[in-house]
């Protein structure tokens, strides 16, 4: 007899939780019943699963008596406060906050590129960064034929990384630039809403994700620098692979891109063999077709599950480095899919 799964998705109103519903719906997990959880002001909201309609509640501890399964994306202090109550009461959490990625003793999983670090957890996986994630989706199968000594990245990062209120800003922003209208006293949410100064970011890039540390990174370059090594390497302060990253803001709604340069130790490795083990890799689609103009972007990306691959070319300048050029939908690959495909995989393996 097939096992069923009593599911909670905490923090299921926001942008990610609702597409997390819609991914579970969709997804191979035997799924018995299913909780919706937020904050008081989010109770009572009705949403979708499948054909019924339930109500979402406010999160307590209580809330997961009883529940098998979390996905969470409501914030990583509400993360912290409520998964450990979570797997107090049993349940195995996979969390799309910051909140634990870092901890030594949390699995920090693309469910194709490092499943069996899921075998590792006590209760809590935690979801890479979004930017991070699709980046090692392309990244991973090179790695695994020609090796990987460095990789430089440089990001254009979708208004919806912020949250869907950042969207709506810079629809507005565009629509007063349109009518002749200034834009920079409305802008209240990027570069980061926390952050003492605002600007719009419709018709402008800002060279700012999170917030600036004293070392001259943001905080996203540094997520993207040791996430990519605990992925990859297990260990966030490695040194066997090289990594550094600029992570730039850009008015495009939904799907994030990116310039990543990066050097393989297998110098005899050519552009040809590159493409081909990117396009063997599941989960990856190849786009790269330059005589008809095809390459990824981020409008065709929006919806999609799979991260897009394109522009690989070798850097003639230096032996066994080459370009690429990455796409993926930040809310759905780079968050609320790659959430409920951890817990595929965790179903799968009997980690449950």
């Amino acid at each position: 007899m097939v096992r069923e799964y009593n599911v909670a998705i905490l923090g299921a109103t926001g942008a990610v939780g609702r597409r997390m519903i819609d991914q579970l719906a969709k997804s191979t997990i035997p799924v018995k019943s299913v909780k919706l959880l937020a904050s008081s002001r989010s109770a009572g909201t009705v949403l979708k699963f499948r054909d019924q309609n339930l109500t979402v509640e406010e999160t307590t501890p209580d809330s997961f008596n009883g529940i098998d399964l979390v996905l969470s994306s409501a914030g990583g202090a509400v993360s912290k406060k409520f998964l450990p109550e979570a797997v107090k009461r049993g349940a195995v959490c996979v969390d799309n906050t910051s909140a634990f990625r870092m901890e030594p003793d949390v699995p920090l999983v693309v469910p194709e590129v490092n499943p069996e670090a899921l075998k590792k957890h006590h209760g809590i996986v935690a979801n890479p960064n979004c930017s991070t994630i699709q980046m090692v989706m392309a990244l991973e199968p090179i790695r695994r034929k020609f090796g990987l000594k460095q990789i430089i990245v440089s990001t254009y990062q979708a208004a919806s990384g912020a949250g869907q209120a950042a969207i709506e800003e810079l629809k507005k922003e565009a629509q007063d630039y349109l009518d002749g209208k200034g834009m920079q006293a409305d802008a209240k949410i990027l570069p980061t809403k926390g952050d003492k100064k605002h600007y719009p970011l419709a018709f402008n890039l800002l060279p700012q994700i999170d917030v600036l540390e004293d070392s001259g990174y943001s905080h996203e370059e540094w997520k993207m620098i040791h996430e990519t090594k605990k992925i990859m390497l297990n260990d966030m302060n490695a040194k066997d692979i090289k990594v550094t990253a600029t992570c730039v803001r850009v008015p495009v709604p939904i799907a994030h891109g990116e310039s990543v340069y990066f050097t393989v130790e297998d110098e005899t490795a050519t552009t040809q063999d590159i493409m081909d083990a990117v396009a063997d890799f599941p989960g990856v689609v190849l786009q790269d077709d330059i005589k008809h103009q095809v390459y990824p972007q981020p409008i065709n990306a929006a919806d999609k599950r799979e991260t897009f691959v394109g522009r690989i070319r070798p850097d003639y300048e230096n032996k066994g480095a080459f370009n690429m050029w990455v796409v993926a939908d930040n809310l759905l690959k780079g968050a609320a899919w790659n959430t409920v495909e951890n817990a595929e995989y965790l179903v799968k393996m009997n980690l449950i």
